[in-house]
């Protein structure tokens, strides 16, 4: 039993897949929907802080490197100049903006992808984690209501 909860822990860690694909095939071997939860979502948030601190600092690493850096630079420029335009336009509005692209489970969507675009906005820690991991809270409750067929169009 144990050896299925580590396995949902850690596909919830795997981008792409992240706590989507986990809490779906913690339905699939039979696991109780309540405990998978709360392991997918643990699993899920890990890697978040690691991602905030070190993705900008890689490309800040790399901007200075002779092959990758026109590319590092790019992105980070990119980021910096994006993420100044956003915080006029949005404001306040961005937490939500973030909980929302991480909370609506779409392809491309969810908390490495909206980690990494907030760390390289610069946008604040504290509430990038909060957002993602009331998008993750989110994101787990719609998947498991879709386990459950409850989303059905049949």
């Amino acid at each position: 039993m144990l050896s299925k909860y580590l396995t949902i822990f850690f596909i919830s860690m795997v981008p792409i897949i992240e706590l989507r694909g986990a809490i779906v095939y913690s339905q699939a071997i039979g696991l109780p929907l309540l405990q998978s939860y709360i392991v997918c979502i643990l699993g899920n948030m890990i890697p978040v802080p690691i991602i905030y601190l070190f993705a900008r600092k890689v490309l800040i690493w790399g901007s200075d490197k002779k092959y990758i850096g026109p590319i590092f630079s790019w992105f980070l420029n990119k980021g910096e100049y994006h993420g100044d335009q956003l915080m006029k336009k949005a404001g306040r509005g961005l937490f939500v903006a973030l909980f929302l692209f991480v909370g609506i489970p779409l392809p491309g969507t969810g908390a490495w992808t909206g980690t990494l675009a907030a760390s390289i906005l610069d946008f604040d820690f504290k509430s990038t984690v909060l957002a993602v991991m009331c998008g993750v809270l989110l994101a787990g409750i719609i998947m498991g209501l879709a386990s459950f067929g409850v989303f059905s169009f049949l």
